[in-house]
């Protein structure tokens, strides 16, 4: 009954990708004209190795260049990608049948044991910040059964393996012991993907050449260039001006602007992303929490839980929503928005009460309050440095007297990701990956496991026994309904106990020249094959 399940469910996504191909490359007016498409990005890439950082930018990229197994479309269904089905044959074993006549960009053929390649390197990347092992954690045994046919075995039944190999690119074997720096010197940067890479400039551009032998069809650009522009005024003016086609997190002060400009158009969905707070629950001592004389305190309060709950209780997420996003953000209380996979309908986002948050902090032990330094970028999220200037003030209002310090992204996230996690509280967002709810309970929640995967992108260090246990008890659940109710009353443990502390759901904003169209993606990604222009 799985296979024959699992058989009919290939076929069916068989036939949404074709759909999908068509509309997104076959109806393209001239798909295999010569025609320049220039982007203009608000988030930085920090590396072209597909493996190396788990980073939204970094991802976006990569997805022009590499393929995965398992492809999502813009709401974040799986579709057919170098796999062209897939089933689960047994309890623990899942069986991938590979697209045929499929060529890498040196014209080296994709087979089954470019995918193993791919397998042994994601949790061998040195020094990765965020990595990738929590995609590969369940596979226990890979099998080739032929050249194009690959098996998976699991130490235990895990329903999820197709999610995660969704957000897995594949790489040559040729590669699979190239280092990181080889992939962003373009050495190593060989995909299947509808683009080659022919430059990157961290920090400034990403330039892509129309790969013409790519198995999905004709793509209508024949050079992309991706280029970095951190400001979003300065993104506008560049729209506004002619010199880039299409920008992403737009801000909605520019709206107005835009909307007035007949030559430009607005395209914007509901984000997976959650905009949080991630606070250090590890160490007896926080480097950036002090008494209000300066001096270190000697237990770091965020480790009490009613500390947690008061800081929580002094944001006013409405006023956020509404001053700083003009409505276009959404207050949180979970992981993900309502109607993702795995949410629950009990986590509502906290009301804000500074009465109440003063009062926990005495209940705590602080009845005076303490002071701590608040860190974060101030060009990687829509608003993210107002975001950071208005919670400053909001936590002074009830005792905490609060520094905020903001910096490039560039600067904060290496600091933000370093061994030690410099910082004591940080503003960091997480997009899942895989539209569901383990998505942000796997990676920021779930106790620290290097072995595993698990904790991946924990910055606070936050370990809870009884949620770890609930979630290895829902990913090991075949069963959907059944797996969704566990994923929820994990969701409602890992929230009850503050374990970070939600702020607002991103509305990803993208504004594009008349002449050209886009399909907003749940996953904020601005894809340069998703970019194609209008008849």
């Amino acid at each position: 009954m799985v296979g024959k399940i699992g058989r009919l469910r290939s076929m069916a996504r068989s036939l949404a990708y074709a759909a999908w191909a068509a509309a997104a490359f076959l109806a393209l007016p001239g798909a295999g004209a010569a025609q320049e498409l220039v982007m203009g990005l608000g988030g930085a890439v920090t590396s072209i190795d597909p493996h190396f950082h788990n980073l939204a930018p970094n991802n976006g990229v990569a997805a022009n260049i590499f393929d995965r197994l398992v492809h999502q479309d813009e709401n974040q269904r799986l579709i057919p990608g170098l796999a062209t089905e897939w089933q689960a044959i047994d309890d623990t074993t899942w069986e991938f049948k590979l697209r045929k006549d499929v060529r890498f960009h040196d014209g080296s053929p994709f087979d089954a044991e470019d995918v193993v390649a791919t397998i042994r390197r994601v949790p061998r990347v040195p020094n990765s910040p965020s990595s990738f092992a929590i995609s590969t954690r369940a596979i226990a045994e890979t099998i080739v059964v032929d050249s194009h046919t690959i098996r998976f075995r699991t130490s235990k039944p895990y329903p999820l393996l197709p999610n995660d190999l969704s957000t897995v690119n594949i790489i040559s074997r040729k590669a699979g012991e190239a280092a990181t720096g080889d992939f962003n010197q373009g050495r190593a940067a060989i995909g299947t993907g509808p683009f080659k890479l022919i430059e990157f400039v961290p920090g400034d551009r990403v330039v892509l050449q129309r790969n013409d032998a790519y198995w999905g069809g004709a793509v209508p650009w024949s050079r992309v260039t991706i280029k970095t522009i951190a400001n979003p005024s300065a993104r506008t003016a560049a729209l506004v001006a002619g010199d880039v086609q299409i920008i992403d997190q737009v801000s909605t002060a520019d709206v107005p602007r835009i909307k007035s400009n007949p030559q430009i158009a607005i395209s914007k969905t509901t984000s997976n992303r959650l905009i949080y707070l991630a606070l250090d629950q590890n160490r007896e001592q926080s480097p950036f929490v002090t008494d209000k004389q300066g001096a270190l305190l000697p237990n770091n309060p965020f480790k009490n839980r009613k500390v947690r709950m008061a800081l929580s209780r002094a944001i006013n997420r409405d006023a956020i929503a509404q001053r700083i996003f003009d409505g276009e953000a959404i207050p949180a209380g979970g992981l993900l928005p309502t109607g993702f996979f795995g949410t629950s309908e009990k986590l509502k986002p906290d009301t804000f009460d500074p009465e109440i948050a003063r009062k926990l902090l005495a209940e705590a032990g602080y009845p005076n309050g303490f002071a701590m330094t608040i860190h974060g970028p101030n060009d990687r999220y829509p608003e993210d440095e107002k975001v950071l200037q208005a919670i400053g003030p909001m936590f002074s209002r009830v005792g905490i007297d609060t520094r905020v310090v903001t910096l490039p992204w560039a600067n904060f996230v290496t600091q933000a990701s370093a061994p030690n996690y410099a910082y004591s509280l940080m503003l960091v967002g997480w997009g899942a990956g895989t539209g569901e709810v383990s998505s942000p309970l796997r990676s920021l929640l779930a106790s620290v496991n290097k072995d595993s995967g698990m904790g991946a992108s924990n910055r606070g260090r936050y370990s809870n026994p009884q949620l770890d246990e609930q979630l290895s008890k829902a990913l090991a659940t075949v069963d959907d309904v059944a797996r969704a109710k566990l994923l929820a009353e994990a969701s409602e443990t890992a929230m009850g106990d503050v374990g970070l502390i939600p702020l607002y759901y991103q509305v990803n904003l993208w504004a594009h020249r008349r002449g050209i169209q886009y399909a907003p993606r749940a996953d904020e990604y601005t894809l340069a094959f998703f970019v194609r222009p209008t008849k």
